[in-house]
């Protein structure tokens, strides 16, 4: 029976997309009028001008890509072992990771001044290299709730009770068995919470600016204090190199969950028995 057109889903799917597309437009636009009475990417080329950009958007990036290697080696083995062993407590660490969705960021940020401050037993507010880690630590907390029920999510369609345990039988650490078996089992889970990641503290402000780090967010907050174009050409220029860091990023992971599985020295096929004797 060939079924109708889906005109419902249709429709909602073009009003999402505009509602999504046309504040974009709009803002676009109005970065190309620096120059009245003509389109030109005056705007653009100011701030390509401004050396701060470079130094804020490089900056952003690699604490932004910081904040997903730690988040990941965070995360994966903490849902992996709660899954595996601690299911009972699924509940608990689920409460745990919604928490950077109730306390604020700017909560955050008082801490850090309290425990890490000058006046504290671990000063780590006094260098570049402890802010900055702090920083990195910031961005991991306000992701973790989207982090985690990605992996998690992940971890659900795969066999982890399985693959462990034949892991285990070819002689394997659990270390091994979590990064050689777990990690790219879970590949295109780990990239979908660094979409969230990367996206959530890449333009980030408060913690950038309260802890004095020369990021992308305040950056852009101090252009739009004083200029009217810029801003919108920094806007649609943040949002272009935020989807093409997730194209990247979706590189790697272009295969599906379970086509990695662990071996000694042999082809990966080595515990597909396994599987099939579990199935």
């Amino acid at each position: 029976m060939k079924k109708g057109f889906p005109l419902v889903s249709t429709i909602i799917v073009i009003i999402s997309a505009l509602f999504f597309l046309v504040p974009l437009y709009a803002t676009f636009q109005f970065s190309l009028q620096a120059l009245r009475g003509q389109l030109s990417f005056e705007a653009y080329n100011v701030v390509f001008a401004d050396p701060r950009f470079l130094s804020t958007v490089s900056f952003s990036i690699i604490a932004s890509a910081a904040a997903i290697v730690l988040g990941s080696i965070v995360v994966v083995p903490t849902a992996y072992w709660v899954r595996l062993k601690l299911p009972k407590f699924r509940p608990v660490i689920e409460f745990i990771t919604l928490l950077p969705l109730i306390v604020p960021p700017i909560v955050l940020v008082f801490g850090y001044i309290r425990l890490y401050g000058s006046n504290s037993m671990l000063p780590l507010l006094n260098d570049d290299l402890g802010t900055n880690l702090l920083l990195v630590i910031g961005y991991v907390v306000l992701s973790l709730p989207y982090m985690y029920r990605s992996i998690d999510n992940g971890l659900s369609v795969i066999d982890i009770a399985t693959l462990t345990e034949a892991a285990e039988i070819l002689g394997a650490s659990r270390l091994r068995t979590i990064w050689e078996v777990i990690f790219p089992n879970v590949r295109s889970a780990i990239v979908s919470g660094a979409f969230l990641t990367f996206s959530i503290s890449f333009g980030e402000f408060v913690l950038a600016s309260l802890l004095d780090r020369d990021a992308f967010g305040p950056y852009l907050v101090l252009i739009g204090e004083d200029l009217a174009y810029e801003p919108a050409a920094l806007a649609t220029m943040s949002f272009a190199l935020t989807w093409g860091m997730m194209i990247l990023m979706q590189l790697f992971a272009s295969r599906k969950p379970g086509q990695r599985l662990l071996s000694r020295k042999s082809p990966p096929t080595a515990i597909a028995p396994a599987q099939k004797a579990a199935a």
